[in-house]
């Protein structure tokens, strides 16, 4: 499938069904799902998405991040997306549980289970028995999200022994304004609250991923380094790695992470839209080697006068 404008004129109608609920041992709550997928089509490559930690109620949650799922499952993906113990929805009932208020390790344990769940996720949902390809699998999530996906996909921390989190049923990955780099580069007013930051080990991220920063995304609560921190998953990761930047973005990348959300500094639909396909277009050649769709994506969103960013690879 060659993911061009053309591909966005008539899109797929998508459903989506939450919340798919998984009973997990030793989680304090169930862990709800909500699963995008389009009306037609079969062996569907799946897409876990993990949500970032940002002040709205419920963006951080399954209800969250509607611009970029309902475009990636027009695309043709089944996108599940959990909602963290870190979410805020759940910030009553969880108040005082250890790991809180992130719940770093949790968050990645999520899609583990989601994974190991796959089959009775599909019966779950209307419709989907069947249709989704187990093989190929990949992993994105945005800001805080990013992190997590990142220990999917290979990332460790250099103070923990027990910090190995990779999935091997992970093929691909994109990281969404993910942390970067930890030790003394972390001088903001908020480098101390997330502990795990300051350890992050990306020499042992060997998946190939893709990542996705912002021109504008300035990250000052956390490092000076300004938006090149966020780049820091390509720089310091062995390939195969791919950096997207896009011209003009700030941390949310656009608005994916909800419609007309008023936290979204940069709002731009055509950002957004242009995201999702090149996102996408990534993850199918990726996932499918003999497709060009990454290809054809490069040459008509990252060239010429109308480029919404630029790309590099190693």
């Amino acid at each position: 499938m060659v993911i061009t404008s053309r591909t966005l004129d008539r899109p797929a109608a998508v459903l989506s069904y939450s919340p798919v609920v998984l009973p997990v041992p030793g989680r304090p709550v169930d862990l709800h799902l909500r699963v995008s997928v389009p009306q037609t089509g079969a062996k569907l490559p799946v897409i876990l998405l993990s949500h970032g930690h940002g002040p709205s109620n419920n963006l951080s949650s399954l209800n969250g991040y509607a611009p970029l799922a309902s475009l990636w499952a027009q695309l043709g993906f089944a996108v599940v997306q959990p909602t963290h113990l870190s979410s805020r929805t759940l910030s009553s009932v969880l108040e005082g549980e250890p790991g809180g208020p992130f719940f770093l390790r949790s968050r990645p344990e999520d899609m583990t289970h989601i994974l190991d769940a796959l089959e009775e996720i599909e019966k779950t949902m209307p419709g989907l028995a069947g249709r989704l390809d187990h093989d190929r699998v990949a992993v994105a999530g945005h800001s805080l999200g990013g992190f997590s996906a990142s220990q999917l996909l290979g990332v460790r921390l250099t103070d923990d022994p027990d910090s190995d989190l990779r999935d091997p049923r992970i093929k691909a990955g994109v990281l969404l304004a993910a942390p970067g780099r930890g030790g003394d580069v972390l001088n903001g007013p908020a480098a101390q609250l997330v502990a795990d930051f300051h350890s992050i080990d990306f020499s042992t991220m060997t998946t190939p991923t893709l990542v996705v920063t912002g021109d504008k995304d300035n990250p000052a609560h956390f490092t000076d380094m300004g938006p090149a921190w966020h780049a820091d998953p390509y720089h310091l990761a062995p390939s195969p790695k791919t950096l997207l930047t896009l011209y003009g973005a700030e941390h949310g990348l656009g608005g994916i992470a909800g419609y007309d959300a008023a936290e979204t500094t940069d709002e731009n639909p055509a950002t957004v839209t242009a995201l999702a396909r090149l996102t996408a277009a990534y993850l199918r050649s990726e996932l499918y080697p003999d497709d060009n769709a990454w290809d054809a994506a490069q040459a008509e969103l990252t060239t010429g006068a109308d480029a919404v960013g630029r790309v590099e690879a190693k």
